[in-house]
């Protein structure tokens, strides 16, 4: 099983100075690539691979223009331009969109080595190109009998470097089985609503720094546009506590994911369209804040690496209108109201615990007798009903 392991660095003057050129070939490359590859298209209707980009570069750096990509080591090079085939490659099978051009001033700085370009030994890492190995901080060792494969080095909006380790190691064990399951209810309120009654608070991270935010985005809007020093060391300010509310969101997520996976055997959540959702423009602030997309990821994952399940509920099932007790469906259920009474049977139910208990009962269902099932629920007038009914949309 192949895992990263990301670690934070700090380089020499001289390091910092021969990654930021690296970086800086890594994107002319990609761009020229990208830029032949369409041309190629557009006037010839001819694909253009791998293997002719490489011959590309190779004509590119024997060019008087070009020389300077010799200064650099020819890996991440050679790496940037198998990512522009697989970009490509994602794009004829219409799982991504047609690859666009790297930016200096927007795109990710970063640059891939492989196995030929590094060396790594005592738990030192040196780079090809250079002749002292990285001060990297580990924050936790590596896994007994790991040996890094790919090393990867980027730098962030603030400034911070980080190198990232693919490690080819042994498996992780699963966790011992168990029989608690849970039911997972995504909400702003409360980040989640799990099917016990426990309410997980929404720590709303970039609502707390917002105004620290507001005023050092003020400061950088005055600043004159270009390169100078003030208006960079306005944007590297900006960054900081962009970098700083992303950290702690997703130490918080991290936290939350992994005691879900340790607890419970299988994990119910709700098949949520956060890209839809977020065109709500009251809420769409709210709901980036609340990264549930990346909560969903994060539980997927580790469940995957302990052996648990997870299960994942139609996003059309109405679980907030639907009585968890006797089945009731309500005709409606306004985002306003928190507390509701089934008219059927009395019960008193909380809006999200209710949500996250039928979320649980679908899910276990569906796991046990395959997708599409639903519990049998009744009508207002109190009747069972004898087929499905369309699912609807929830407020």
């Amino acid at each position: 099983m192949k895992r990263a392991f990301k670690y934070r660095f700090y380089p020499t003057d001289a390091q910092a100075a021969d990654l930021s050129r690296t970086f800086g070939c890594v994107r002319k490359v990609y761009n020229l690539a990208l830029a032949a590859r369409s041309e190629a298209w557009i006037l010839r209707q001819e694909r253009v691979n791998y293997n002719a980009t490489s011959a590309m570069l190779t004509a590119w750096k024997k060019t008087e223009e070009l020389a300077y990509l010799n200064e650099v080591s020819s890996v991440p090079l050679q790496q940037v331009l198998r990512h522009l085939q697989t970009a490509f490659t994602n794009f004829f099978a219409k799982r991504a969109k047609y690859p666009r051009f790297k930016s200096r001033k927007k795109s990710r700085k970063s640059a891939e080595y492989t196995t030929s370009a590094f060396r790594f030994r005592d738990g030192k890492l040196t780079l090809a190109k250079m002749t002292e190995p990285l001060a990297i901080v580990w924050s936790r060792p590596l896994p007994e009998g790991a040996a890094p494969s790919t090393v990867t080095v980027s730098q962030d909006a603030a400034g911070r470097w980080f190198v990232s380790l693919l490690c080819e190691g042994p498996g992780l064990k699963p966790l011992p089985a168990t029989d608690a399951v849970v039911g997972v209810d995504a909400g702003l309120d409360h980040l989640l609503t799990l099917s016990t009654g426990e309410k997980i608070t929404n720590p709303r991270y970039e609502r707390r720094d917002r105004a620290r935010l507001a005023k050092a985005q003020r400061e950088l809007a005055r600043k004159t546009k270009g390169d100078g020093a003030n208006r960079t060391k306005a944007r590297r300010k900006v960054a900081r506590i962009h970098a700083r509310i992303a950290d702690r969101r997703r130490d918080t997520l991290h936290k939350i994911t992994t005691r879900l996976v340790r607890e419970n055997q299988t994990i119910v959540i709700e098949d949520l369209a956060v890209r839809n959702l977020l065109k709500n423009g009251r809420l769409a602030r709210a709901i980036s804040d609340a990264a549930w997309s990346e909560f969903r990821s994060m539980l997927e994952y580790k469940a995957q690496w302990y052996g648990r399940e997870v299960i994942a509920v139609d996003r059309w099932f109405p679980s907030t209108k639907l009585c968890s007790n006797c089945g009731t469906l309500q005709n409606t259920m306004p985002l306003s109201v928190r507390t509701w009474t089934c008219g059927s049977c009395g019960v008193t139910h909380d809006r999200d615990v209710n949500a996250a208990r039928n979320n649980l009962a679908a899910g276990l269902a569906v796991s046990a007798c395959g997708a599409g099932v639903r519990p049998q629920r009744r009508t207002p007038g109190g009747q069972s009903a004898t087929k499905q009914e369309p699912l609807q949309r929830e407020p």
